[in-house]
């Protein structure tokens, strides 16, 4: 699943063709993905200007001209691909239509924006901009990581008596917004704390600590393009490169790599997902 670096790393490729622009035509191929899309979704598109492309946590929200916003979800295997327009040095042409392309915005101008989805878990709504923040895939969501809301103060807040474990915690999006397991995996093992800890139970100075590692980890990884590990690419079609730089994700058995540290990372199993994790010194 995309996590927030790859979604910002999507939304900025896809800001140059669809930011101020006019979504000549809007072509619906079917009714829907993970769930039915709203009635009249391409009708309602087309025409629109795209006053303002932005990210809430994990879902790509375009603001339209008329007044309704679109939210998007990339899902498992969600792709949206720019074409017809000139990335870097490169021309971009349009290529052939292909099976999975469930949606697809034609801008004035030439650009072409293809979202692609075999597996069919992402999803597409339109709701009014005014009070978005209360539309159902929104709601309660926490703050933005990298946002002035989320600080030393206001995680350790959060995270005070609560007996769930740290990685369980730093993963629900009410506290904060957007991290997903290959993030939270990579920040614990930056902060030195075993994700199996109970949150409640770390030290207020530590979870400050995870602040600016969050941060960090996450800046890292959308400079890198985001993360590549099965179906996600950027919106250039191009993969991510940060999961070359992982030091415990999908390392299992490999040496750690934290300086003096002699251990080898492990892989257990939380809740259902992997968590990757060196055992001697996180602590």
């Amino acid at each position: 699943m995309p996590e927030l670096p790859e979604v910002e790393t999507v939304r900025r490729g896809l800001a140059p063709a669809m930011e101020g622009a006019v979504i000549e035509t809007a072509h619906v191929n079917r009714p829907d993905l993970r769930w039915p899309f709203p009635d009249r979704m391409a009708e309602r598109l087309t025409g629109q200007r795209v006053e303002r492309l932005r990210r809430r946590s994990k879902y790509i929200l375009a603001d339209l001209s008329g007044g309704e916003t679109l939210i998007v979800h990339l899902g498992m295997s969600g792709r949206m691909t720019v074409s017809g327009v000139k990335l870097g040095r490169f021309h971009v042409d349009h290529p052939a239509p292909a099976k999975h392309d469930h949606v697809v915005f034609d801008m004035a101008g030439g650009a072409r924006v293809t979202f692609n989805d075999p597996r069919r878990f992402g999803a597409m709504d339109l709701a009014p901009t005014h009070g978005l923040d209360d539309h159902r895939l929104l709601r309660g969501i926490g703050p933005e990581p990298l946002g002035n809301a989320f600080d030393e103060a206001y995680l350790v807040e959060r995270l005070k008596g609560r007996m769930v474990p740290i990685k369980t915690a730093l993963l629900d999006q009410k506290i904060v917004a957007g991290l997903g397991n290959i993030y939270v995996c990579e920040v614990l093992h930056r902060a030195g704390i075993d994700p199996r800890r109970k949150a409640g139970r770390i030290s207020a100075a530590r979870v400050a600590s995870l602040v600016p590692l969050i941060r960090v980890v996450l800046e890292e990884a959308i400079a890198s393009g985001g993360s590549s590990l099965k179906d996600y690419r950027q919106a250039d079609g191009a993969m991510g490169y940060f999961q070359h730089g992982f030091r415990v994700y999908d390392r299992e058995g490999a040496a750690c790599v934290t300086e003096d540290c002699t251990g080898a990372v492990e892989r257990i199993v939380q809740s259902g997902r992997s968590t990757f994790l060196c055992p001697r010194c996180q602590r």
